[in-house]
């Protein structure tokens, strides 16, 4: 089936087929032709046969020495019969029996050969002696040929020959065999030279399927072979022509792609460009953080459509409706991103929308900072301040009677001047570390020797308040280089944050994960979280997101800070995912190949 699809087959087919028509056609025209010459022969010859003996007839007395003569001019297949009038006809002796033969009888029941003795004029028909009909091919099929003759001055008579065709016949079926003989080798021939033919032809053609497949998979070199100088020769040349302008046109659009993506991945800020329905056609990496941002937001469950957020979609229906760009700022994670958008035209019509979108979290972050850095610094140290003035004056004034409230109020005054020392060093490793001279002693440990270690010691205090801290270590690699003092006191930090906002019954997880080029600490709590407005701000200094909190447990603010300067000393990176009263994520990211030294 496969081949008489392809063009091979149809060209092979339709050769043969005209090739076996024609032959056909002129096999059958050559048999009437063979069959009409010897019936035309036969009948000249009968007729030749007949005049002579009626010559010989009319040219004798002796009606038996004509009679004699006469019958000396048949052989097996030829019948004569001599016929003077209804009662007085001679016939011919038989020599074989094998074939039918002329009978008076066969005459007279026969109008068309009996008119001869009427109007005594020469007569000639092809019957069949058995049935009587005319034309009817077999043995017995004869052709009879009468030819009138004078018996005497007033009266006439008739010379009949019959010939069987029997020898025709013969002659047609012989010469039939070597005509089928000749067409067989002949469609045998045309068969070979067709299928040959349609090869040679079709070869380019086929070739340039295959090279038109590879262009499809994107394989612009492959060519076709040039065979011939004839149109198939020049349409390869053409198609050749062709694979290379589309290679060259390819390559321009491939390059000028390349050129765009790198503007849009080079862009600080974010862009977005919409189809009409609003689907995400086109993002740039800063776009992307945004939409993961959104997309966590969410828990991942975000419908066909629906990819932006509400306040976004809602600027997108203003920018097509209005044709004018729009401004929108709205808060995603905790973080501030500002929107413009665009419409997108196409021609005369508006087929969609672009969005640029800049992240104006750190310049919202540096106006608070610049309002609460001064208050938070004068609120830290006021407070121990004016604590140590008014507990001295109680000294100084003696309103202290007792030893124990002497005691007492030495002992406030000795925790409020601790507290100040630790704001102090605090604030000293903060500055030290934020100008770049943080020494790490990094050793080669097990991290997952280390984490139990951490986990043991926390064990206490989450056991007091009935909080569950446990450990999950997936690693294969288990040695890690770090400072093994400075990541505790990161792990020290956010644990003991997690377990203090967490309540009775909580969970506290602490989470190690392999990557390819490093590990991912985890300390995840179900406490009550962050409010959004607070996540970009609570690695900064003297941040507190919990307002509320009492001092003695709030600290100094100051945590958060030293511990994203520790990260980032060893070339790591931390962040935090929250919400409220679903629990709070810090992770960090420490990678395996770090510098020995700073």
């Amino acid at each position: 089936m496969i081949l008489w699809r392809s063009v091979v087959g149809k060209l092979w087919g339709t050769i043969l087929l005209l090739v076996s028509f024609v032959l056909f056609v002129l096999t059958i025209l050559m048999l009437e032709f063979i069959e009409n010459y010897h019936v035309d022969e036969a009948e000249r010859e009968l007729t030749q046969l007949a005049t002579k003996v009626s010559a010989i007839i009319e040219s004798h007395e002796d009606q038996d020495l004509a009679m004699s003569i006469s019958w000396e001019l048949t052989d097996e297949l030829t019948d004569i019969i001599i016929i003077e009038d209804d009662t007085n006809y001679w016939k011919s002796p038989i020599k074989t029996d094998e074939i039918a033969h002329l009978d008076f009888k066969d005459i007279k029941n026969d109008p068309d050969l009996y008119k001869i003795l009427e109007n005594q004029k020469k007569v000639s028909k092809r019957t069949n002696l058995d049935s009587g009909e005319q034309y009817v091919n077999g043995e017995d099929e004869v052709l009879i040929v009468g030819v009138p003759y004078k018996v005497s001055d007033t009266k006439n008579g008739a010379v009949f020959i019959s010939q069987s065709l029997l020898a025709v016949h013969d002659t047609t079926k012989h010469t039939t065999k070597f005509i089928i003989l000749a067409a067989g080798i002949a469609i045998i021939l045309t068969t070979i030279f067709a299928f040959f033919l349609s090869t040679r032809i079709t070869y380019p053609l086929r070739k340039m399927r295959e090279v038109a497949q590879e262009l499809a998979k994107g394989k612009f070199d492959t060519k076709v072979p040039i065979m011939s100088n004839d149109e198939i020769g020049e349409l390869g040349i053409a198609f050749n022509q062709m694979g290379k302008q589309l290679k060259f046109h390819i390559n321009a659009l491939r390059q000028e792609k390349e050129h765009l993506t790198n503007i849009l991945s080079s862009m600080a800020d974010g862009v977005i460009t919409l189809n009409i329905d609003g689907t995400i056609l086109v993002t740039n990496p800063p776009a992307e953080r945004f939409l993961q941002a959104w997309y966590y937001e969410q828990e991942m469950k975000i419908e066909l459509g629906k990819e932006l957020p509400p306040e976004a979609q809602e600027l997108f229906q203003r920018v097509v409706n209005t044709e004018k760009e729009q401004v929108i700022e709205i808060m995603i994670q905790g973080r501030s991103w500002v929107i413009l958008m665009s419409p997108l035209y196409n021609q005369s019509h508006v087929r969609g929308a672009v969005a640029v979108l800049r992240d104006m979290t750190e310049e919202r972050r540096l106006d608070k900072l610049r309002k609460d850095f001064i208050a938070n610094v004068s609120h830290e140290l006021r407070t121990p301040i004016s604590m140590l003035q008014g507990y001295s004056e109680a000294i100084v004034d003696d309103i202290a009677s007792t030893d124990d409230e002497k005691k007492e109020i030495a002992q406030v005054i000795h925790d409020e001047s601790l507290r100040m020392g630790r704001l102090v060093n605090d604030l000293l490793d903060l500055a030290r570390m934020e100008a770049g001279h943080i020494s790490l002693n990094l050793e080669d440990i097990s991290i997952t020797e280390f984490i139990d270690k951490i986990n043991r010691k926390f064990q206490g205090l989450a056991k007091d308040k009935k909080i569950k801290l446990a450990a999950d270590v997936s690693i294969s690699k288990p040695n890690v280089l770090l400072d093994p003092d400075r990541i505790e006191q990161v792990l020290t930090n956010l644990i003991d944050n997690a377990i203090r906002h967490t309540t009775e019954d909580g969970t506290v997880t602490i989470e190690v994960e392999e990557l390819d080029n490093g590990l991912t600490i985890s300390v995840q709590d179900s406490g009550s979280g962050i409010p959004q407005e607070d996540l970009p701000f609570v690695f900064e200094r003297f941040y507190k997101a919990d307002k509320a909190r009492t001092r003695g447990r709030a600290g100094t603010g100051l945590g958060l800070a030293i511990v994203k300067n520790i990260i980032e000393a060893h070339k790591g990176k931390i962040q935090v995912h929250s919400k409220i009263d679903e629990g709070t994520t810090f992770s960090f990211f420490l990678p395996r190949n770090m510098p020995t030294s700073e």
